[in-house]
């Protein structure tokens, strides 16, 4: 097992320094669920949701959040990302929204944590919005789908 990069010689949280580090495109891709009644997915793929819509919100939502990763989870790296993309998908035979996101980048370090920060909070905006109408929706399956780029190179979870 590798050693935990975020933590110095003397067992204190550090943040990595990736002075050093070239430059490489880095991409990373999550997923979310967010499972809920039928009639909730039935009003959010409707638009009659009394809140507006959902899946626009949602998406504006983990977009915003993947550009403000560094702020939220201490120890990330602030930064410049040229894409973020969040797409979301009603799943209505498993009443379930599936949550996309895809993250990108020029720059030295991942953006795995701004991928699955995207996903994690566009799929609580889901649940915000609808809370009024359902309040025992689940989120899960929170995880990386894919990874590109940088010194550990390629990852992708085997379907």
């Amino acid at each position: 097992m590798s050693q935990l990069t975020h933590i110095n010689a003397s067992g204190e949280a550090n943040m990595v320094d990736v002075s050093a580090k070239n430059e490489t495109v880095r991409e990373a891709r999550a997923e979310a669920y967010v499972s809920m009644a039928p009639e909730t997915l039935t009003l959010i793929i409707s638009g009659q949701h009394h809140k507006g819509d959902v899946f626009a919100t949602a998406r504006i939502a983990g977009i915003q959040a993947a550009k403000k990763t560094w702020d939220l989870i201490p120890l990330c790296h602030p930064l410049l990302l040229s894409k973020v993309e969040v797409q979301l998908e009603a799943l209505e035979e498993q009443n379930q929204v599936r949550i996309e996101s895809v993250c990108k980048l020029a720059g030295k370090t991942g953006v795995e944590m701004e991928a699955l920060t995207a996903a994690s909070v566009a799929a609580l905006t889901i649940y915000d919005m609808c809370k009024a109408v359902q309040k025992d929706m689940e989120i899960s399956g929170l995880r990386l789908l894919e990874k590109t780029g940088g010194k550990s190179g390629h990852f992708k979870v085997e379907s």
